[in-house]
């Protein structure tokens, strides 16, 4: 009878990358678990509910697939409907910020802020650790992973930009069509089609 063997075929690099996406994901839920209480806007705090529970269960898939090597299944992806039109502009009555004094200052800006901070380092970090790996099946997980966080991020965002806590400069009209056609396809491959 053949012996089985206990290793696991991953690199010491791939390990690293692994050990700090992991670690990263942990301060993000306590993150979110912190910052829970402080909600307001019932809104924010069902983003916040189902966000935190979707990167608990994205963590334990992560934990598993780690785990269980062989048996590599796939990450869930966000289910996201957001169909609101963004504002572009900025609101000429805005307040300058500053840190908040204490704990007690903490307001839904704050919260919105902090969770849009955590998915944009999150899915980078992510995708960082996804063009590190040699295997395949872990490099999938990641890639979606960090497709996740940036699903999350825009919901978070569009919440913010709704509120008016994240506004939009734009340029005027001049300067956009400007830059916007400043670049023209390649005449030398636009009309082939492209297969990878």
């Amino acid at each position: 009878m053949p012996r089985q063997s206990n290793s696991v075929n991953i690199g010491a690099h791939e390990l690293m990358e692994c050990h700090e996406i992991l670690s990263c994901m942990v301060n993000a839920i306590n993150q979110f678990q912190l910052l829970q209480p402080h909600c307001q806007d019932q809104y924010l705090q069902n983003i916040l509910q189902n966000q935190l529970s979707f990167m608990t269960n994205e963590y334990n898939a992560v934990v598993n697939a780690l785990q269980q090597k062989a048996n590599v299944g796939s990450l869930p992806s966000v289910k996201s409907n957001i169909g609101a039109t963004p504002t572009y502009g900025m609101n000429r009555n805005s307040v300058p910020e500053s840190p908040n004094a204490s704990i007690n200052q903490l307001n839904d800006k704050d919260i919105s802020s902090a969770m849009l901070g955590t998915h944009k380092a999150s899915a980078v970090s992510k995708m960082h650790a996804a063009l590190e790996f040699t295997d395949s099946k872990l490099r999938e997980i990641m890639i979606q992973g960090s497709k996740n966080c940036a699903d999350q991020a825009y919901e978070t965002w569009n919440y913010m930009n709704q509120r008016g806590y994240y506004q939009v400069p734009t340029f005027d009209q001049t300067t956009t069509k400007a830059l916007l056609n400043s670049y023209q396809p390649n005449a030398l491959y636009s009309n082939q089609q492209q297969t990878y």
